[in-house]
């Protein structure tokens, strides 16, 4: 038995055990936020990790996958998977869309292309009340399973066989072709590699994943409101990234997790809880640059 195929199953039991291991109900809630946030980072992982595009926008495909699910649902009664499915391609096309300009864009003027999507893409929420509610927001959203316990069991099955199919695409020809572009784009393009294609190819299906995710929100909160989907959530998204380690398939998710349950954690200091939470970004940040799968393996190689 392969490695890989251990690794898989040991994952599913622990996924099967959580829920009973954190039982009670506020617990449950937040292995099920732990669920969308890996999703996110593995969705921003391709980007920024793979392709080397620091892209600032994630948060708004989150939000296109959450209202264009809502609304499809509780406006024209749609069944729960389909408007999921039609979210999903929404935000994909999206995506492409904004690819279609920040292809030709690097570093920080892609940073600020991207952001002023999400920007924009706020705007659009907070103003466009006929169909979003704006700020008075969308409320009474069903989860599409009963228990919080099977939501998190739904989200984090999907999420794992996300984690998969990204990881054997990683693996193949088409992630050396991304880790090409994103060490030095134009040694790629003297090999043959139509940059633009395969940043375009990221950009949308990082954004694709970004709207799965925002399929579960409105269901696990049951409100829908703009101040969700606000840019800080972008810098959230990409701080588990770097925290748990770019360019890794495993990093992003050890950075969500954490990054979930280190305020949760804290929460006992009270004000003090956010000074440290930073604090502990910052020194993460200066002293494992490559994150903490980087620390991890210099740490193995020490002994």
């Amino acid at each position: 038995m392969s490695a890989r195929l251990v690794s898989l199953l040991i994952a599913i039991l622990v996924l099967a055990a959580l829920p009973w291991l954190l039982p009670t109900p506020y617990w449950r809630g937040i292995l099920v936020l732990c669920a969308m946030n890996v999703l996110l980072a593995l969705s921003l992982n391709l980007v920024l990790g793979y392709t080397g595009q620091l892209n600032l926008g994630q948060s708004a495909f989150f939000a296109i996958g959450a209202y264009v699910s809502t609304i499809l649902v509780k406006t024209y009664a749609w069944n729960f998977w389909l408007a999921s499915l039609a979210a999903v391609a929404a935000a994909g096309l999206l995506g492409l869309a904004l690819a279609a300009f920040a292809v030709r864009l690097r570093g920080h003027y892609l940073a600020i292309a991207s952001l002023g999507f999400a920007v924009i893409t706020y705007q659009v929420l907070v103003n466009w009340e006929k169909v979003t509610e704006g700020v008075r927001g969308i409320y009474g959203i069903l989860p599409p399973v009963a228990s919080t316990t099977g939501l998190f069991y739904l989200v984090a099955g999907i999420t794992l066989v996300v984690y998969v199919l990204i990881d054997n695409l990683m693996r193949s020809p088409v992630g050396d072709t991304l880790r090409a572009i994103r060490e030095d784009e134009v040694s790629a393009a003297s090999l043959g590699v139509n940059g633009a294609l395969w940043k375009a190819f990221a950009f949308g299906l990082g954004a694709a994943i970004a709207g799965l995710a925002g399929c579960f929100y409105p269901g696990f909160v049951g409100t829908l409101v703009p101040d969700a989907f606000n840019i800080i959530e972008s810098f959230t998204m990409m701080a588990m990234v770097i925290v748990g380690g770019m360019g890794t398939m495993i990093g992003p998710v050890i950075g969500a997790i954490v990054l979930t349950f280190l305020p949760e954690v804290l929460r006992d200091f009270g004000e003090f809880r956010l000074m440290i939470y930073g604090l502990a970004l910052t020194l993460v940040v200066l002293f494992m640059p490559g994150g903490i799968v980087q620390a991890w393996r210099t740490l193995l190689r020490s002994r």
